[in-house]
């Protein structure tokens, strides 16, 4: 299994991994042009030639990123997968010199391991005013904010 940078050719895979998390209600539903048009945000698991997971880092500001549409298919859960992908979306967002990564998440556990500390979503007007109104959970959101400060590279 190796983690990467996302390519054209990986969009319908990354496409079928939201879809199917968004229909349980786990992340907002992405079309596959909006994919196409984030493709070099996202970054992709595979093994042997399958996409097996997927997540995206998304630059909001000059210092703040959203790690997002975090996916793994049902079969290679609990692996450490997610956290290899978010690990690399971190990576990826310090070598771009982002200060301030944020997520908003119901496995509050999962990015807590990873460093990622609790605050408040108002922090972050700017995701609620492109990403939360088109939530059918908005203004009753159960997320919660995770932030995370990385030093950049470089």
């Amino acid at each position: 299994m190796r983690i990467r940078k996302a390519t054209l050719h990986d969009g319908p895979a990354i496409h079928a991994l939201v879809t199917d998390y968004a229909r349980r209600g786990e992340v907002l539903p992405r079309t596959l042009s909006e994919i196409y048009e984030t493709i070099r945000a996202w970054m992709v698991a595979e093994e042997e030639g399958q996409i097996i997971g997927c997540g995206a880092l998304v630059i909001l500001d000059a210092d703040l990123a959203e790690v997002r549409s975090l996916a793994v298919a049902p079969a290679y859960q609990g692996n450490g997968i997610g956290r290899k992908i978010v690990e690399a979306l971190i990576e990826e967002g310090k070598a771009l010199g982002v200060t301030t990564i944020f997520a908003l998440t119901r496995a509050v556990p999962f990015f807590e391991r990873l460093g990622f500390a609790v605050t408040e979503k108002e922090r972050f007007p700017r995701k609620i005013w492109r990403d939360c109104l088109k939530c059918p959970l908005f203004p009753h959101c159960d997320e919660t904010a995770v932030v995370k400060t990385a030093k950049p590279s470089g």
